[in-house]
């Protein structure tokens, strides 16, 4: 773990015929150390962790679970702080953030990026670091504004935006109808904060990347692609 606050948000990941994918490669070596301490907060599923345990090679990984509903850790900051790689599950967004606050999770989540535990996650995992954006929490068949995310990043974003139809159109006239600008991103791509500015952006297939979303002065909205760079199957297990 390094004093640096890192965030990566990622859009999704699809399954690869590799046994790691590579941007779970690219979030352990993040975190600086040859074997990392992983805790998985899997709220947004009503606590169901199991799905994610696999993701991680074990030979690389020590994961945690932080369970809400039957919750047994009584310091909070304590126990993420302790953590090299805090991954938070997709699910219902609306909901996890409610529980996260009821519980002062949204409080011990900042004092762990402050501490410089790297934050990361996908779906409900990348939307929670935002101040809003798009979420199927309120109705399972549709995509509706999220207003209430926890804004250790500025502005807003939408996951899985090359994965769901929905995805962008919605988006884009939420932005035109004065949503606050954002970052979209695919299926198998991420943004990698320090701080809150961007340090890269980084692709586990051709053509996934991400975007910068916003309204001109003329109120036309307009999608920037940025670049992203490739995640070479070379680079794969190489730490910092």
């Amino acid at each position: 773990m390094t004093n640096t606050r890192q965030i990566i948000p990622f859009g999704g990941m699809r399954r690869t015929e590799r046994r790691v994918h590579p941007l779970i490669d690219y979030l352990l070596v993040a975190t600086g150390k040859s074997r990392v301490r992983v805790c998985i907060i899997a709220t947004a599923t009503g606590d169901s962790a199991q799905h994610y345990e696999g993701w991680f090679p074990p030979e690389r990984t020590w994961i945690t679970h932080l369970r809400l509903f039957d919750r047994t850790v009584t310091d909070l900051p304590d126990f993420l702080c302790d953590q090299d790689l805090i991954f938070v599950g997709g699910g219902n967004t609306l909901s996890m953030l409610a529980v996260w606050r009821a519980h002062g999770v949204d409080v011990a989540l900042r004092a762990a990026w402050e501490a410089g535990v790297v934050l990361t996650g996908g779906s409900a995992g990348s939307l929670a670091w935002f101040d809003c954006g798009t979420t199927d929490s309120f109705h399972h068949d549709r995509l509706e504004p999220l207003h209430d995310g926890l804004g250790f990043l500025s502005g807003s974003h939408c996951p899985h935006y090359d994965g769901e139809a929905q995805r962008r159109p919605l988006y884009q006239k939420l932005i035109g109808d004065g949503f606050p600008a954002g970052i979209a991103i695919d299926e198998d791509a991420a943004v990698h904060y320090e701080g809150t500015e961007i340090r890269e952006i980084v692709s586990a297939r051709t053509g996934a990347t991400a975007y910068r979303v916003e309204r001109n002065t003329d109120g036309q909205v307009l999608e920037t692609a940025l670049s992203a760079r490739s995640l070479a199957p070379a680079e794969v297990g190489v730490a910092s």
